[in-house]
């Protein structure tokens, strides 16, 4: 069995979608929920579907080994960010090498990096009057939104979009494709 934990910070929409996606899965289950927000909505999602939840602070996360070993305690294999905003520190990445996946709500490489994420992407999609937008889900380096793109589906930026009409189409991409690209990763590892 495959364990994930799912690093979360916020209203927590993707990780109920993944926790729901893989709650019957044959190999794969979301073993806990990680945030550095006690005051998130994905504590409340994931403990109402059983999902155990760890909350950490700033000084757990870039200084010291005290997440990883939770991970490790935890025995997980994979982590998986769902609104997580937090650049990964190095010493997680090198302990889950290729084994780190995140979802962008824009189509990388453009409208990537520091302090591009949610309203903030598609607003700037949306000023650059770009005809398309979509989701890139991708593994996680040492970069904001520079690792190896796994996929992306597209969507139409129309002229009469709004950040939230946009970003309506991007989350329904993103509960559509999400879940499903991340059980066929786990499966690619395991042959």
């Amino acid at each position: 069995m495959k364990r994930i934990a799912l690093f979360a910070s916020g209203s927590g929409t993707n990780a109920e979608n993944i926790i729901r996606y893989f709650q019957n899965h044959p190999s794969v289950e979301v073993d806990t929920l990680i945030t550095n927000n006690p005051m998130a909505q994905a504590i409340h999602r994931a403990h109402r579907l059983r999902v155990p939840c760890v909350v950490f602070s700033k000084g757990d996360f870039f200084q010291g080994p005290a997440l990883l070993d939770t991970l490790q305690q935890r025995e997980t294999d994979f982590i998986v960010l769902a609104g997580f905003l937090w650049l990964i520190p190095e010493h997680i990445i090198q302990a889950y090498p290729n084994r780190i996946i995140n979802i962008h709500p824009a189509l990388l490489p453009e409208f990537g990096g520091k302090g591009m994420y949610g309203n903030r992407v598609h607003r700037a999609v949306i000023d650059a009057g770009k005809k398309e937008s979509g989701i890139s889900i991708h593994l996680v380096n040492e970069h904001y939104d520079e690792g190896k793109i796994l996929y992306q589906a597209k969507c139409p930026v129309l002229p009469t979009d709004s950040v939230e009409s946009l970003a309506q189409r991007i989350h329904e991409l993103e509960y559509e494709h999400y879940p499903r690209i991340l059980s066929e990763y786990f499966e690619q590892l395991s042959d």
